[in-house]
C-alpha cells in the first residue's frame, strides 16, 4: 500500500486528490506497464512505484493536466528507469526455429528472458466498456507484448500512447517532455520496426493485432473450452486434436522448446510430457485469453500447480498453446495452492 508515503501536507483546497483517487487507474496503468515491460509482475511493481511517487508528489500537482495524464507520465518514467538494461523478454518462438518432440530438453533459461502472461482481472476492469475491452484484450496478446519488445524504451511507449491508447501527438509530446515532431518521427520509426518483423504467427502488427473471430458465439467458444478441459483431464490425444489448428504451436517457458503441429505436440505429450497424464485444470484468464491453471497428480487426490496453460484460438481451434511452469505465478492469477478431493 502506499500509505506508507503519506506525511502532513498542505495542498491547494481545489486540487484535494487521495490515495483513494489514485487506485481506480491501476488496472489501465497495470496493462500499459505490463506493454512496456513484459512482465506481470514487474508491471505490478511499477504500478506499485508510480502510485508512491504520485503520493509523494501530490503537492506539486497543480492541475495543469488530468490526473491520469499526470499518472501515466509518471509510469512512463518509471518503466523507462526499469528499461535501463540490456535485456528483452521474448517468447520461445522469436528466439529460433520450432524443435522436433523428441530432441532433448534445452534447460530452462532466466525468468527475464520470457514473456510473462498477465491475469485479465489486472488489466480490465468489469464494469469497462465492451468494445474497449476487446480492444484492450488485443493489445496485450503474447506476440503483441513480444513484438514491442523489439521497440527502444521511448518509441516503445510512443506506439502504446499513440497506436492503442489513442493520445493524441501533442499529449505524447507533453507526457514525454518532447516535441510532436519528435513524436512522430519516433512512431514512423516504430512502425518500421514492426512491419520488418518476421513472427512466426504474423501478429505483430500494431495497427491490426491479433484477435479471434468477434463474431464467434460465446455458448460455441464456452463448448470448446469445455471439449478442451474434458480431453485434457481425460488424455485423450485423438480429442484433443481435433481442437487444434493444424499450425498449432506448444511452448513451455523457461524452456527455449517450441513445437509446430499436432502431430508433433501430441508426439510431446505422449512422451516427454505424458507425466500430464491424470492432471486436473483450473479455469482463468490471461492476455485476454481464455487460460488454465494446470495441476498435476502427487498423490491419492491430491494435485498441485504444474503450469499456466495460455490457448490462442483462431478460427475456433487452438492456435497457441502455451505453459507456463513458473508456478510462482498461480498466486498471481489467485488460483489455489493444491487441489484436494
Amino acid at each position: 500500500m502506499i500509505a506508507a508515503a503519506r506525511g502532513n501536507r498542505r495542498r491547494d483546497p481545489v486540487i484535494d486528490i487521495s490515495e483513494a483517487d489514485l487506485e481506480p487507474h491501476r488496472r489501465e496503468l497495470t496493462a500499459y506497464c505490463y506493454r512496456m515491460l513484459g512482465s506481470s509482475f514487474e508491471a505490478e511493481d511499477a504500478v506499485q512505484e508510480t502510485m508512491v511517487r504520485a503520493w509523494k508528489a501530490l503537492d506539486r500537482f497543480e492541475g495543469r493536466s488530468s490526473l491520469r495524464s499526470w499518472l501515466y507520465r509518471i509510469a512512463t518514467n518509471v518503466c523507462l528507469d526499469m528499461l535501463r538494461g540490456p535485456q528483452r523478454r521474448a517468447r520461445p518462438m522469436d528466439l529460433g526455429p520450432s524443435s522436433a518432440a523428441d530432441a532433448p530438453l534445452a534447460p530452462g533459461l532466466p525468468e527475464n528472458t520470457w514473456i510473462q502472461p498477465l491475469p485479465d482481472a489486472k488489466a480490465f476492469g468489469p464494469d469497462a466498456d465492451p468494445a474497449d475491452v476487446a480492444a484492450s484484450r488485443d493489445s496485450v496478446r503474447l506476440a503483441l507484448v513480444a513484438a514491442l519488445q523489439h521497440l527502444p524504451a521511448r518509441q516503445r511507449a510512443v506506439l502504446i500512447l499513440r497506436e492503442v491508447l489513442r493520445w493524441q501527438a501533442r499529449e505524447v509530446a507533453d507526457l514525454l517532455g518532447t516535441t510532436v515532431v519528435s513524436v512522430n518521427s519516433a512512431l514512423q520509426r516504430a512502425r518500421a520496426t514492426m512491419a520488418s518483423l518476421d513472427l512466426e504467427d504474423a501478429t505483430a502488427d500494431a495497427h491490426h493485432p491479433h484477435h479471434e473471430e468477434r463474431d464467434e458465439r460465446d455458448d460455441d467458444r464456452r463448448e470448446m473450452l469445455e471439449r478442451y478441459v474434458d480431453a485434457f483431464e481425460r488424455y485423450d490425444m485423438t480429442s484433443l486434436v481435433a481442437l487444434l489448428h493444424e499450425d498449432a504451436m506448444f511452448s513451455m517457458p523457461p524452456h527455449p522448446m517450441w513445437l509446430r503441429g499436432p502431430d508433433q505436440i501430441v508426439r510431446w505429450m505422449t512422451g516427454p510430457g505424458a507425466e500430464c497424464q491424470g492432471s486436473r485444470l483450473v479455469a482463468t484468464a490471461a492476455n485476454g485469453c481464455p487460460a488454465f491453471g494446470s495441476y498435476r497428480q502427487a498423490g491419492p487426490g491430491l494435485h498441485r500447480p504444474w503450469a499456466l496453460q495460455v490457448l490462442e484460438i483462431s478460427e475456433g481451434r487452438i492456435k497457441g498453446y502455451h505453459h507456463f511452469l513458473d508456478t510462482s505465478i498461480f498466486t498471481t492469477f489467485g488460483l489455489p495452492a493444491e487441489l484436494r478431493s
